[in-house]
C-alpha cells in the first residue's frame, strides 16, 4: 500500500471554499477511482488554512493511472479557483 499526502495551504478567506470542493468534488473523484483504497481530508488544528489530503492506493500503477485519468483533470479543473500552495509527496507503508 501506498500513502499519498498532499499538503495545501489555502488563502485564508478561501478555506470554506476549499473544503466544500474537496467534499463535492476531489473526493468522491478519487475514491472512485480503481485502486484508491481511502480518501479524507486533514485540517490543521493549529493553521486552519493548511490541510492534507491523505489517500491509500493499492500500487503505484492505480496512483498513475488516476493521474492519467479524466477525474484527475476533473480535480484539477475543479480547484483552480482556489489559491493554494500544493507539494504531493507519496509514502510506503511499512508498518
Amino acid at each position: 500500500m501506498i500513502t499519498r499526502m498532499i499538503f495545501v495551504k489555502v488563502a485564508p478567506e478561501q478555506v470554506k471554499e476549499a473544503i466544500d470542493d474537496w467534499k463535492k468534488v476531489c473526493a468522491p473523484l478519487m475514491i472512485s477511482q480503481p485502486g484508491c483504497i481511502s480518501e479524507e481530508l486533514l485540517e490543521c488544528r493549529e493553521q486552519p488554512d493548511e490541510f492534507i489530503s491523505l489517500s491509500n492506493w493499492e500500487s503505484q500503477e492505480a496512483i498513475d493511472t488516476y493521474r492519467s485519468s479524466d477525474a484527475h483533470e476533473r480535480v484539477k479543473h475543479g480547484t483552480r479557483g482556489i489559491k493554494a500552495e500544493v507539494m504531493v509527496k507519496t509514502y510506503n507503508v511499512v508498518g
